[in-house]
């Protein structure tokens, strides 16, 4: 049975910024399932595409994989003879967990999960990269030096999934899709309160970019092909190809 997301259910005094500390490890299932639109197609067509883009004797990159979901459903579509999945997350909670997961099931393709700071990590004969919900943690300048790696790093043909929540240049779409994302939440059984606080936690680590910014990101790298492939309300998931 899931553990149900009630950290932000009672009034907090001082709302320090979010971490993914224990707490959050415990409920996040419950969390991310109520929080972001269109999660659960997005972790099953993450698979679907490492079937397609995985090659033999490549290595498959989640980065930021938190509990372990898209690594997961990469390893039950792969079918790549000497096809390795490299899982990181800097959270010691969540690797902790994350491993929990992965030996729970059995697979042909072997995962390593490391707990380390993703933008320490060597990219090296990757067919495949996922970023599902992660590069928007990390600070703007620290965004381009981590895509330039992971292109370095990606075999010709290669593909980065890439998986964040937008900002929109025309403010009327941008507040639209904002109330839209809360009113999601409130269906969700989230109170005006526990919205409200988890938005003052998370607003000062998480500064998500538009479509735009990351598809001219993408050009500038050297990506021969990029777009959006899915997109609930102000959530989506995009693809680059090598």
């Amino acid at each position: 049975m899931e553990n149900k997301d009630t950290i932000f259910s009672a009034p907090i005094a001082k709302i320090g910024d979010f971490t993914f500390d224990e707490r959050v490890a415990e409920v996040f299932p419950d969390m991310i399932q109520r929080s972001v639109p269109g999660y659960s197609n997005i972790i099953s067509a993450i698979g679907m595409l490492a079937e397609r883009f995985a090659k033999p004797h490549s290595v498959v990159y989640d980065l930021g994989c938190s509990l372990g979901a898209a690594t997961l459903s990469m390893r039950r579509h792969i079918q790549q003879e000497g096809c390795k999945i490299i899982a990181v997350d800097n959270s010691s909670a969540m690797v902790e967990r994350c491993k929990l997961h992965i030996n729970a099931y059995r697979s042909d393709t072997p995962v390593d999960v490391i707990e380390a700071d993703i933008r320490n990590i060597e990219i090296k004969n990757a067919s495949v990269v996922v970023l599902n919900f992660t590069l928007q943690f990390l600070s703007p300048e620290d965004r381009q030096t981590l895509l330039e790696k992971i292109y370095e790093g990606l075999r010709p043909g290669g593909i980065l999934i890439l998986s964040e929540k937008y900002i929109f240049e025309d403010d009327t779409a941008h507040e639209l899709l904002i109330d839209l994302h809360h009113d999601f939440k409130r269906a969700n059984g989230y109170s005006e309160l526990e919205i409200s606080q988890k938005r003052s936690a998370i607003e000062n680590v998480m500064r998500p970019d538009s479509i735009a910014t990351h598809k001219q990101r993408f050009n500038d790298i050297g990506f021969s092909s990029s777009e959006v492939w899915f997109q609930c309300f102000n959530f989506g998931s995009m693809f680059a190809i090598k």
